[in-house]
């Protein structure tokens, strides 16, 4: 199950980087990890650094894929995306986080693209 819920997400974030390609994106980082934090996507453009969480489901699907991206998940992606910027040391550069849900339904795929899905909230 979880070979074949890895490969389903692997191909989501595939779609998505061709994606965020043809919007004129570069993909810098595909799943950069430190610690427990992830982020699936990095992509900069002219705007600046956009940390992409992708959300790939098989239909039907019972829920809004948007719905997995959760308060929890937020500041997980919030903090992976402090700490890539310590450690590239990007300085001081506009940063967005966007959301890419992918949905397989049988030969067809719906991909929706949200950017600048959530604005974090620092404490």
């Amino acid at each position: 199950m979880a070979t074949a819920r890895r490969k389903l997400g692997d191909l989501g974030e595939q779609i998505a980087c061709e994606r965020l390609i043809a919007l004129g994106m570069s993909v810098i980082e595909r799943n950069w990890r430190s610690g427990h934090h992830e982020v699936d996507v990095i992509a900069a453009d002219a705007a600046g650094l956009h940390f992409v969480e992708v959300k790939s489901r098989t239909a039907p699907v019972s829920a809004d894929p948007l719905v997995g991206i959760t308060a929890s998940k937020k500041r997980s992606l919030t903090k992976a995306a402090r700490e890539y910027l310590s450690d590239k040391r990007c300085g001081d550069i506009e940063i967005f986080f966007d959301v890419m849900t992918v949905v397989f339904d049988g030969e067809s795929v719906q991909v929706d693209y949200y950017p600048q899905a959530f604005i974090p909230v620092y404490t």
